[in-house]
């Protein structure tokens, strides 16, 4: 998972190695529609990972804003295989960035809405201020959760809060199970050579260029061409068979989390016809 190596690593080394990619200077007043290109707006820096600033396509503007990132990025460590998280009391916080990286605030959590690592890679947190608030304050817009399974093929941008750079690529296709150490993904997204993500860009969100909404979340990529072992993950075919790409990067599906919610906008892990992971006890 993209954890190891990122304090090894320096942010003015990376932006001489690669360069930084950057966006225009002012931040979206109004909800995210279809965009030319991805930019760095909405997305939050965690001391260790990346995040963004995130809603559902049902949110109302009075409801506290949320806060996404991958499981194994949550403040309490990696999570074990099995275990979830539900309405967890946190103080995580994180700079929330405009288009060009620059910081606009911190925002502080205080609350897990939901976190696991088991099935897919996600926490998500909610905030202590409305979007309301973070727009009036800061022209903030959260990027919102697309409700409908991402298509092959299709061009993503994959913003990295962490760097302050943005990878371009295509969803080269799925993967139905995905292995690292001794976790489990399922319907994992494989990106093309173009996305060859890095440490520290765990837990960026993977948006569809066209939409401008969120249609997965960047997770993990094998490093050294070993077989399902931590940081090399490996692709699972139906027979059990299992493949190694020194490489290849890849990322988990957010709409789930439109599966699993109430009227009222809370996750119910019991609604017919959610996919996200249930705790096993």
């Amino acid at each position: 998972m993209r954890l190891r190596r990122v304090l090894a690593l320096g942010a003015t080394a990376l932006a001489t190695a690669t360069g930084i990619v950057a966006g225009p200077a002012a931040a979206q007043a109004a909800p995210a529609a279809a965009v030319a290109a991805t930019t760095l707006a909405s997305t939050i820096a965690l001391s260790n990972c990346s995040a963004s600033l995130v809603r559902y396509p049902s949110s109302a503007s009075s409801d506290r804003a949320m806060m996404l990132t991958n499981g194994h990025c949550y403040e309490g460590g990696f999570l074990g295989a099995g275990q979830v998280l539900q309405n967890r009391t946190s103080s995580r916080s994180g700079t929330l960035l405009n288009a060009s990286g620059r910081s606009l605030a911190t925002v502080r959590a205080d609350r897990v809405l939901y976190a696991t690592m088991t099935g897919t890679d996600v926490t998500l947190y909610r905030l202590t201020s409305t979007y309301a608030t973070l727009s009036s304050r800061y022209g903030a817009t959260a990027l919102t959760i697309s409700a409908s399974h991402p298509a092959a093929g299709a061009s993503i941008a994959i913003p990295s809060s962490y760097w302050k750079q943005i990878w371009t690529c295509k969803i080269d296709g799925f993967v139905g199970t995905l292995r690292e150490d001794e976790w489990t993904w399922r319907d994992s997204i494989r990106y093309d050579v173009n996305c060859d993500t890095i440490h520290g860009t765990s837990g960026s969100p993977i948006v569809d260029a066209s939409s401008g909404q969120i249609v997965g979340i960047n997770n993990t990529g094998n490093d050294d061409g070993e077989m399902c072992t931590l940081n090399n993950p490996c692709e699972v075919d139906a027979n059990g068979t299992t493949h190694a790409y020194q490489g290849q990067s890849y990322g988990e599906q957010t709409y789930w989390f439109t599966t699993c919610l109430t009227s009222s906008r809370t996750i119910d892990l019991s609604v017919s016809g959610c996919l996200l992971t249930k705790p096993t006890t």
